[in-house]
């Protein structure tokens, strides 16, 4: 070989490695997804799986090279989850712990829609149901057994009200549609706050009577009040319509007889605007709003907000919650379900967030 030549081929080589050096140092403080599909797994809360079904759908159209999994497996095992690292994303109605927390500080819990809580029944021969708190705190109390009790019937003049023994259904499961619903029996009972108290998971008055049926997750209880004549549970309101289970009105703090809606919702959302915790957290149950349904929350997105490594994922989940607050579309589909989408200044707080994310200690949003 001419050693011009080979004095070429020399530098060649030399400058192919120094690109190659270069090229692989540009890359190193992202990871990423193994091919071009990126898989974001999640898993929590029951109370929103159907709008979050269709939203990862209606996603995943738009954005083929990602796929979403969402598992609902309730709030409780949602946070596990998300403490376990297991997941990319919980979903969760019940708030974090302070020891939560401590074990993991990053963490943030970002409001998407709220959802209603709403009694249902199942008494034959009776489609209209008005009740109010106390009464509906008495009959999980076990002080209010019969249908035809005087507080029911009060309620419900010219309602033919049945003899019969209260049966009542609660879930069985850590729960934060359990956790919105105690919240507001305490709320409307000193009682069930002192004796009873509020949470995922509470040990029921009614069993003890011998009057209390237990269900897994909203299936679990919809399906205990559906196959049992007598009965009330608590469903959200989104799984009452679909499945075209009967609920009752409420009379709410303003006195007023309410029934669950968009609304409705939209009206006690408004009532605690300025409520939100720098965790962007916010109690709605018992609003006092003219026109406020009184058992309803926030239901939540649980993310990391600094321990990100993988960035083409956060990434990717990042620009999927802003897609569902803030989408036209996302609102709509939330609406039809019966959820009742964020208000725009909602919506700024949870953007805000979201900008804060860090992977690998660069911000992700630009």
């Amino acid at each position: 070989m001419k050693p011009r030549i080979a004095k070429w081929l020399i530098l060649l080589l030399i400058a192919s490695v120094i690109l190659s050096a270069c090229g692989g140092a540009k890359q190193s403080g992202e990871k990423k997804s193994s091919g071009n599909t990126i898989t974001l797994n999640g898993a929590g809360a029951t109370f929103p799986l159907p709008v979050y079904t269709e939203w990862i759908q209606m996603y995943h159209a738009a954005h083929p090279n990602v796929s979403i999994n969402y598992q609902g497996i309730g709030s409780g095992g949602g946070q596990k989850a998300m403490l376990d690292g297991t997941v990319d994303f919980a979903g969760s109605d019940s708030l974090l712990s302070k020891r939560q927390y401590q074990k993991m500080p990053d963490l943030q819990m970002l409001p998407v829609l709220a959802g209603a809580v709403v009694p249902i029944f199942n008494i034959p021969g009776v489609t209209k149901l008005v009740l109010d708190g106390p009464t509906l705190a008495g009959i999980y109390l076990g002080k209010i057994n019969k249908w035809n009790d005087p507080a029911i019937a009060k309620l419900n003049p010219g309602v033919d009200l049945p003899d019969k023994t209260i049966i009542v259904a609660h879930r069985s499961d850590g729960s934060g549609t359990t956790e919105i619903f105690t919240a507001y029996l305490g709320a409307v009972s000193p009682e069930w706050k002192q004796n009873v108290g509020i949470g995922k998971a509470v040990e029921w008055p009614v069993d003890k009577t011998g009057q209390g049926v237990g269900g897994k997750g909203n299936p679990g209880v919809a399906q205990a009040v559906q196959s049992t004549p007598y009965s009330i549970g608590y469903v959200e309101l989104s799984y009452a319509q679909a499945n075209k289970i009967a609920f009752a009105d409420m009379v709410n703090a303003s006195g007023n007889k309410v029934t669950a809606s968009t609304e409705t919702m939209q009206d006690a959302m408004a009532s605690f605007a300025n409520a939100f915790t720098e965790k962007l957290t916010a109690e709605i149950v018992n609003a006092p709003g003219k026109n406020s349904w009184p058992i309803m929350g926030y239901t939540h997105l649980i993310i990391h907000m600094k321990e990100n490594k993988d960035c083409a994922k956060t990434r990717a989940l990042l620009d999927f919650i802003k897609w569902a607050v803030t989408s036209p579309e996302a609102a709509k589909k939330a609406s039809d379900l019966g959820y009742a989408p964020l208000p725009q200044a909602i919506q700024q707080k949870v953007l805000a967030k979201l900008q804060q994310v860090e992977c690998n200690r660069q911000k992700v949003m630009k």
